[in-house]
């Protein structure tokens, strides 16, 4: 199920980067690099807290997946311009999967539930926050509250969710998890919640 969800995981997050990167009218090559590190700087950042081999460098599947999501979102990008929050559902999806993959992998690696989850949310907003920098935008994780805060949400479900896993099942447990990302995410979009801002 871990890596059905960290590849599902990488070609939305690919999508969400190669979005941005035809926004910014960048050529084909230039779209498929951002897709690919938004796809997987988040995973490469959790690998190094945790001490583990990085599994773009161990696991031909993760590169492979983020280069064929950017060049499908290339070719197809027309159809997928006319939809407005595209880049933000995709964007939202890849935040949720890859922050609950990261926490578990945290406490499969027997981090504390504390550690686990900011190795989640780290997971998480890294390969975004490698995106926007990249593209010359400020950062999402701190222009939106709801950003990181909804990783950590969705973090803490993980980590709590553990003790009732035997009983309900790690597919489901995930599958909560992630849901409680997404939507939290797209809620906070949909209504525009933002923390307090300094006037000026």
């Amino acid at each position: 199920m871990s890596l059905v969800a960290e590849l599902v995981g990488t070609a939305v997050f690919a999508a969400s980067g190669a979005s941005a990167a035809i926004g910014k009218r960048l050529d084909m090559f230039g779209i498929v690099v951002i897709g690919v590190i938004t796809a997987l700087g988040g995973g490469m950042l959790r690998d190094i807290l945790i001490g583990a081999p990085p599994l773009v460098l161990t696991d031909w599947r993760y590169p492979t997946v983020a280069m064929f999501a950017a060049g499908v979102v290339f070719w197809i990008h027309p159809t997928l311009s006319r939809v407005r929050m595209t880049m933000l559902v995709l964007d939202a999806a890849g935040l949720a999967l890859f922050t609950v993959v990261g926490t578990a992998k945290g406490l499969d690696y027997g981090f504390s539930p504390y550690a686990a989850c900011i190795v989640g949310v780290l997971s998480g907003v890294g390969g975004g926050l490698l995106r926007d920098l990249l593209t010359q935008e400020i950062p999402a994780v701190l222009r939106s509250d709801f950003y990181a805060l909804a990783a950590t949400i969705g973090a803490i479900v993980e980590v709590v969710g553990q003790r009732w896993e035997s009983q309900i099942g790690s597919a489901t447990l995930t599958t909560i998890a992630v849901a409680t990302i997404f939507v939290v995410r797209l809620v906070a979009i949909w209504f525009r919640w933002e923390a307090p801002k300094p006037k000026f």
